[in-house]
């Protein structure tokens, strides 16, 4: 069954006024789904897994837009980045709106020929797995989440039990859609094919198995404030080593570093990122919780709710076709707050608790962000609460299903 993307829209938009579209995303999350959707009946698909196509795409550039005239979808271009250049001919040559789209599934290779080539040419969207309103059929109603006095209300409540399956199984389009008995399966073959084909595409890693323990150490710290010696310690592996490895799962939209919030306020304030995975079923799976049941009464629940919401906000953002203006806070008097969003030089401070009751001592941090100089706004506690109640005039609890 077809579910709606939010960032159909934004496509669509983007597509009357830039005459190239690059929709990246790791695997797997629909992109090629979302293009083709949109696809009239004079768009040339071509597919760079096909070897035909990529040895003539990077042999015979000029053959290649010979064979296949526009307007085009072009899936896969990270494989044959000697492309862009004559996507910069044609683009230059004053081609209509909406004559170039292109899928990848590797940030960091096409964002390289995208700045080489491509700059100021192209507007760049990014796709994450489904939100938690495209999963319920809602996607188009979608706006980026900013905390206030009356939560949109649009998604249907869910049970404590819903809640911790939709947590545990991910986001990935596939999965979502198939039994709970292929979970596993899914997410085995989706390591291995990540590994194999993307990880080794961006560096020599000599040792798969090395790797996969490093997404695992890395899975055990969702949530977590990230400290880079000390799981090149755990590991025994190198501080250089360990930040390539990280900057693969960055660049390949695995995981989201979280920057903390300072402006030479005190020397106190900690500057280390907090780390997040993206999708809570792959991060599941790499830190051995086989069932929602085990996921829910384990040892970090906790972070893998706080993981579910951070990632959920993140989605609002990027499916609308905006960058995400987080940080958190947190100094050594253990004052923190986990999410503040900036916009329009407005700080809304969100706190994120799997409780069910939640309280105003919760909320007790965020006076701090008055001593920053600059305006605040409405404050958010998200929890597992049934209803909306205020904790304070500026401050309201809402459940996921609020947001």
């Amino acid at each position: 069954m077809l579910k709606h993307r939010t960032i159909e829209s934004v496509i669509k938009k983007a597509d009357t006024h830039f005459k190239a579209l690059l929709l990246t995303g790791t695997r797997q999350v629909g992109k090629t789904t979302v293009l083709k959707n949109l696809v009239n009946d004079n768009r040339t698909y071509i597919t760079l897994d096909d070897m035909l196509s990529l040895k003539m795409a990077k042999e015979d550039p000029y053959l290649f837009f010979q064979t296949y005239k526009l307007p085009l979808l072009i899936d896969e271009i990270q494989y044959a980045p000697e492309l862009f250049s004559h996507i910069k001919m044609l683009i230059d040559k004053g081609v209509e709106p909406g004559q170039v789209w292109m899928t990848g599934s590797q940030q960091f290779l096409l964002m390289k020929g995208v700045s080489e080539s491509l700059a100021g040419r192209l507007v760049v969207l990014e796709l994450m797995g489904f939100s938690i309103y495209e999963q319920e059929g809602k996607g188009s109603l979608q706006k980026p989440f900013l905390p206030s006095p009356e939560p949109p209300g649009i998604l249907s409540r869910k049970s404590l039990a819903e809640t911790n399956r939709i947590i545990w199984k991910g986001s990935f389009p596939e999965i979502t859609l198939k039994d709970d008995d292929t979970w596993a399966m899914f997410y085995g073959s989706y390591v291995k094919t990540y590994i194999e084909r993307d990880v080794r595409q961006l560096i020599n890693i000599g040792n798969e198995l090395a790797f996969y323990n490093f997404m695992k150490v890395i899975a055990a710290r969702t949530g977590q404030e990230l400290n880079l010696t000390d799981i090149s310690n755990t590991m025994d592996i190198s501080l250089n080593t360990i930040k390539s490895w990280l900057s693969v799962l960055q660049t390949s939209g695995i995981v989201y570093l979280l920057q903390p919030y300072y402006e030479n306020i005190t020397k106190r304030v900690v500057k280390r990122p907090k780390l997040y995975f993206l999708d809570t079923g792959l991060c599941a799976y790499l830190t051995d919780w086989t069932t929602p049941e085990t996921l829910a009464s384990g040892a970090m629940s906790g972070a893998m709710f706080e993981t579910f919401v951070v990632s959920e906000i993140i989605k609002s953002y990027k499916h609308n076709g905006l960058h995400p203006p987080f940080y958190y806070y947190r100094d050594s008097n253990q004052v923190e707050i986990d999410l503040l969003i900036f916009q329009n030089g407005v700080f809304y401070p969100i706190e994120i608790k799997r409780t069910a009751t939640p309280d105003r001592k919760m909320i007790k941090h965020f006076p701090v962000l008055e001593s920053f100089g600059k305006k605040v706004g409405y404050g958010s506690l998200i929890c597992l609460t049934d209803n909306v109640f205020p904790l304070s005039r500026e401050v309201n609890a809402i459940s996921i299903w609020d947001i």
